[in-house]
C-alpha cells in the first residue's frame, strides 16, 4: 500500500535546542525517551499499512523491512531523521528496520542482552568481527564495540507500552561498558536498578545497542507494536565491512 505521512515540519534547530534533555539523557543513560513524535492518527495509519504489508512473520514479529517504501518514508522523515541525527551528527542515516508485534498471541520474554549482530554487504575477514551467521540471505556478524558505539536504535511505538504490556527495561549506564560477556551481564542486572520505558502511541524510545536491556512478557490483552529503526553514522562501519540495507 502506497503510504504518504501529513507531518508536520520541525527545523533541525528546533530540535537540537528542544530535545537536549533526552540527547543528554541517551549520552549519559544509553536511552532516552520522547514522549510524541507523530500523532495518533499518524501511527494508526502507518500501523495498518505494515500489517497490509503481507511480508513474512516470525514469532516475534518482522525483520529486513528497510526496503518497504512505508518503512522506508518513516525513516528517513524529518522527525525521525532529526532526532538521529541531533545524537549521531547531520550524517545519520537509517540501515535495518524490525517490527517486533508482542500481543495476547505472540507473546514472549527477552532476557538481559546487548544488540551486537549487525548486517553487512559482504562478509569479509575484520579483526573483532564475528561469529558470523546468515539471516534470510544477508551476511550477520557479532561487531565491536568501537562500531556498534556509531549506532543508535529508535522505537517507534505504534501502541501504548506501558507496565502491562512487557516494556522495554534498561540499565541505565551500561552502554559505556563495552561488548559483554553473559556472566558480566548478569552481574550487572543484579546490581543496576532497571528502568521501565513506558511511552504513549506515536512516541519514540532511543537506545544505545549496548545498553544491556530487556523485556517481560506481556500481562495484558492489548498489543504492543514498536518499529524498531536503526541509524549510524556512515555505512562504512570499520575498514572495509560496509553495512547492508536490512
Amino acid at each position: 500500500m502506497h503510504y504518504t505521512l501529513k507531518m508536520w515540519i520541525i527545523s533541525e534547530r528546533w530540535v537540537r535546542r528542544s530535545f537536549v534533555s533526552w540527547v543528554e539523557q541517551v549520552e549519559q543513560s544509553g536511552f532516552g525517551i520522547i514522549g510524541r513524535v507523530f500523532s495518533a492518527e499518524e501511527t494508526e495509519r502507518l500501523a495498518t499499512s505494515l500489517g497490509n504489508s503481507g511480508a513474512r512473520r516470525s514469532r516475534a514479529g518482522i525483520r529486513h523491512m528497510m526496503s518497504r517504501p512505508v518503512v522506508s518514508a518513516i525513516a528517513n522523515s524529518v522527525e525521525l531523521r532529526n532526532i538521529a541525527r541531533a545524537v549521531l551528527g547531520d550524517s545519520a542515516i537509517p540501515f535495518r528496520a524490525t517490527l517486533f508485534d508482542k500481543s495476547s498471541t505472540s507473546n514472549w520474554l527477552v532476557a538481559w542482552h546487548q544488540d551486537t549482530a549487525l548486517p553487512v554487504q559482504t562478509k569479509r575477514d575484520q579483526a573483532g568481527w564475528g561469529p558470523w551467521s546468515i539471516k534470510d540471505g544477508i551476511a550477520y556478524a557479532h561487531a565491536p564495540a568501537h562500531a556498534l558505539e556509531r549506532v543508535l536504535a529508535i522505537r517507534l511505538h505504534l501502541d501504548d507500552s506501558n507496565t502491562a504490556n512487557g516494556p522495554l527495561k534498561v540499565l541505565p549506564e551500561t552502554q559505556n561498558c563495552g561488548v559483554l560477556t553473559d556472566d558480566q551481564i548478569h552481574a550487572l542486572s543484579e546490581a543496576v536498578d532497571p528502568v521501565e520505558c513506558c511511552v504513549g502511541i506515536g512516541g519514540v524510545i532511543l537506545m544505545r545497542p549496548l545498553a544491556v536491556h530487556a523485556s517481560s512478557k506481556s500481562l495484558s490483552g492489548k498489543p504492543r507494536r514498536v518499529l524498531h529503526i536503526e541509524y549510524t553514522n556512515s555505512l562504512e562501519i570499520d575498514g572495509n565491512l560496509r553495512l547492508a540495507i536490512a
